[in-house]
């Protein structure tokens, strides 16, 4: 069982490349939808991000707002650390599970760790390696501006708020340059996949 860990800065392409990856045939652990799993409705987590950000982050329907939330967090380095310790702990447990029961009943696949934090946490002596995917920063603005419709002041706050590419990349085993067309990160993703495959 190979333990791979995915990461890149927001809007680099992680979903797209972990959608390839997945159609590939590797098993997929993504912390994103952990998150949202564990910050649901009920869930412990929600209770204290609630009770220490207020019920103005709730939406009509009483969930949370993520966008309100996400635009607290990304201006104030105190309350990101707080939400982190909030969630963390939970969506770290919960992933390592997800790998032991793998490990049992599935001995020869490849599970692919899809985690914005990877290298920032100590998720990163969870994997045996480390693909980080690239992408030119003027990019990165656009797509993010584009999927979540921020403004450059918003984007700036996100982009800053994470540990610069430069940094990363002296922990990545393996680039993925998502600069270009899907076609081009689809060859490197399929060159990536074989080679772990003939390890």
């Amino acid at each position: 069982m190979k333990i791979i860990g995915l990461t890149g800065g927001i809007a680099s392409g992680k979903s797209t490349v972990s959608k390839m990856l997945k159609d590939l045939g590797a098993i997929i652990i993504d912390a994103d939808e952990i998150a949202k799993e564990v910050t649901q409705k009920g869930k412990a987590a929600y209770m204290d991000i609630i009770n220490y950000f207020g019920k103005e982050i709730l939406l009509e329907s009483g969930d949370i707002n993520r966008k309100k939330l996400a635009n607290i967090v990304f201006g104030d380095t105190s309350a990101l650390k707080k939400l982190n310790d909030i969630t963390h702990p939970r969506i770290f447990k919960i992933i390592e599970d997800k790998i032991n029961f793998y490990k049992k009943n599935q001995v020869n696949g490849v599970i692919i760790l899809d985690v914005a934090l990877l290298i920032e946490t100590d998720l990163k002596h969870m994997v045996d390696e480390i693909w980080l995917i690239t992408i030119d920063k003027d990019i990165q603005k656009s797509r993010l501006i584009k999927r979540n419709n921020l403004s450059m002041d918003e984007v700036n706050k996100r982009i800053s708020a994470q540990m610069p590419l430069e940094e990363k990349i002296q922990y990545a085993d393996y680039l993925i340059d998502n600069s270009g067309d899907i076609k081009d990160l689809k060859v490197q993703v399929e060159k990536l996949w074989e080679m772990i495959n003939k390890k």
